[in-house]
């Protein structure tokens, strides 16, 4: 079994290629919050990370992230924690008193379940609405079309703290062309936040004005199986 010191030199390696990326774009590095995807990981490949004094990560599911960091956030303090998959309504409650950033905020049912929740535990985790840039019905978030609409609902109806914009491009497109959107969807709302660029693209999203990426195979190495029941 490894003993982590390839998560931390994957760490160091990623962390430098994008502060790179940010000086060769005339950005500031401190800019853009690199958040390491722990999805589907154990603690033994999120402690190296831990160790080396990261504390910026990313989850997928409330449940998994719910079984693994309130112990480790116990033993190593200032853990910053996002969710970056998608979100039931039922789970709204636990994410807003687990998470400090949901970046996947796309419906108005969530958006209410999300303002009831924050009022009831009394926190207010940084809000992302999810942009499905390149409109595929196959995934989650709002069409650029209503991204206006929604972000203003968001805001005055709902009273959530959107910080920013996330999304994910099709997989067969230049990703350029989607973060481009995002960038201006974002800067016609006066919205700060840039949620975007991954494992593969990270660099790219840096140029387009990221101010988050999120980075876990290129970190972590290749994801287990995941397991049935």
């Amino acid at each position: 079994m490894s003993d982590g010191s390839d998560v931390a030199a994957n760490l160091a390696a990623v962390q430098a290629r994008l502060d790179a990326a940010a000086v060769a774009a005339d950005r500031d590095p401190t800019e853009v919050t690199l958040i390491a995807i722990s999805k589907t990981f154990g603690p033994e490949r999120i402690v190296p990370a831990l160790a080396a004094g990261h504390r910026v990560f990313g989850e997928n599911r409330v449940q998994e992230a719910a079984g693994k960091w309130p112990r480790l956030r116990e033993t190593y303090a200032g853990v910053a924690l996002h969710l970056v998959g998608a979100l039931q309504t039922n789970k709204a409650r636990e994410a807003v008193a687990l998470f400090d950033a949901i970046h996947s905020l796309d419906r108005p049912r969530l958006a209410r379940a999300l303002a009831a929740a924050m009022a009831r535990e009394g926190r207010r985790p940084e809000c992302f609405v999810e942009v499905n840039t390149g409109e595929e019905p196959q995934k989650a978030g709002v069409l650029p079309a209503e991204a206006d609409a929604f972000i203003a609902q968001c805001r005055d109806e709902f009273e959530l703290p959107v910080v920013g914009l996330m999304c994910l491009p099709p997989h067969d497109e230049p990703p350029a062309l989607h973060f481009a959107l995002l960038a201006e969807i974002a800067r016609r709302n006066g919205l700060a936040g840039l949620s975007m660029g991954m494992s593969g693209d990270f660099e790219t999203a840096v140029r387009l004005g990221a101010t988050h990426v999120r980075v876990g195979t290129a970190i972590f190495g290749a994801r287990p199986a995941l397991t049935q029941g």
